[in-house]
């Protein structure tokens, strides 16, 4: 990897509310291609940070997620919350093996179950809010307890498991050093799990997710048993924690933006819209996700990466763009384009976008249609904030109705 003493040292340790990190607005605005050192991982790094940038490093095969496999990369957590073997360390064509197959377990029919499904679930827990009020606090009766049942739901975990697998997902996701042994045996625990009841699902299938993918053919190609089983660990990782926080961090706008607040209860139809603008706008995440290298010297806006370096990207900063988005830093309900990068993009676009995408128009639906008059109990500035993770998340959401 080339050196230089010119590579910015990025903790992205920020965490004040949904503020946008000032260390990532600086890069993009003063070198949307540029060199940096990140917390734990060896060396340094390359950043991309405009839109079409971000877009050629996840579709061009000049780049490969792959070739980080077994490289002490430059990363936000002492312990790489992937896996060796995870599609989000693929390449095509294998990833779209793979993906092909994980799709046939998102159908448009599959998702259609899930949103039933998730009313159901919403409107119970609405339930025990409303009997405990007229104060609770959003998180705790909603954000956190229903990504995780629908995730378990859909993937049919026994309830008695649940809690200790929402342990083991947060516990990898902790950026702390001392946390490093924790992630470890929290990594093999749900690799363990999930081996044993991979296992038995593909003795005996029923209509979990985890079944039809280990049934779902393309051809001749099936999951293989490694495969099935870190398919299953990224489900759960990313079909509950991400959903959680964006809950979050989606109620607190709504809550602390008169403007959306009024919107939404003068058209609820436009839910949709809104909640695609929002997850635009919202930093969800701290720094950088999963890097790739460059395969031959690749040039982006002049700067020429060469072959064997470490490449991240910042999908934030790209929904940031300005040469993208018309007033970026604006919460635009009326924006219909182009594209937000908060699920990823390319190859490794999130497979489970579709179920996240129900379960958020659910949950604030019916959060705002049950609750009209909800609103924070405490100034915006009052909110506890989480700051050890990798993600940005209000820690309680205190709210009257």
């Amino acid at each position: 990897m080339s050196t230089g003493s010119s590579a910015r040292n990025c903790p992205f340790d920020f965490a004040e509310a949904l503020e946008f990190d000032p260390t990532l607005r600086q890069l993009m605005n003063e070198a949307p291609v540029s060199r940096i050192r990140l917390p734990y991982g060896e060396g340094e790094a390359w950043l991309v940070t405009g839109y079409d940038d971000v877009r050629t490093v996840t579709t061009d095969r000049r780049f490969s997620r792959h070739a980080i496999v077994g490289r002490d990369f430059p990363r936000m957590t002492p312990e790489p919350i992937v896996q060796a073997e995870a599609i989000n360390v693929m390449d095509p064509p294998a990833s779209s093996r793979l993906r092909s197959l994980v799709s046939k377990g998102f159908t448009p029919d599959r998702i259609e179950r899930m949103r039933d499904r998730t009313q159901h679930v919403v409107n119970e827990l609405l339930d025990r809010m409303r009997d405990q009020g007229p104060q609770a606090d959003v998180m705790e009766h909603l954000a956190h307890p229903l990504p995780l049942i629908t995730i378990c739901e859909v993937l049919e975990i026994p309830e008695a498991d649940r809690a200790q697998l929402r342990a083991h997902a947060r516990t990898m996701m902790d950026v702390s050093l001392d946390n490093k042994p924790d992630a470890v045996q929290a990594k093999a625990d749900l690799r363990a799990y999930f081996a044993q009841l991979t296992a038995e699902r593909r003795r005996n299938p029923g209509e979990d997710l985890i079944s039809a993918l280990a049934t779902a053919r393309d051809g001749d190609q099936v999951l293989d048993e490694k495969e099935l089983t870190v398919m299953a660990m990224v489900l759960l990782i990313t079909g509950q924690d991400t959903t959680t926080y964006q809950l979050g961090n989606l109620s607190y706008t709504i809550l602390t933006r008169p403007d959306v607040l009024a919107v939404l209860r003068e058209q609820p139809e436009s839910l949709p819209q809104v909640i695609q603008e929002m997850l635009r706008f919202i930093p969800f995440r701290k720094g950088v996700g999963i890097p790739r290298v460059a395969l031959e010297d690749v040039e982006l806006s002049g700067v020429t990466i060469p072959a064997g370096d470490i490449v991240h990207v910042s999908y934030l900063t790209a929904n940031r763009d300005g040469d993208k988005f018309d007033r970026p830093d604006e919460l635009d309900l009326a924006r219909t384009s182009p594209s937000h990068m908060t699920f990823g993009w390319g190859a490794h676009h999130c497979l489970g976008a579709p179920l996240a995408i129900t379960e958020l128009e659910v949950a604030l639906g019916t959060l705002l249609e049950r609750f009209p008059g909800i609103a924070l109990t405490k100034p915006a500035e009052e909110v506890q904030w989480n700051t050890t993770s990798i993600w940005r998340y209000p820690l309680a959401l205190p709210v009257t109705w």
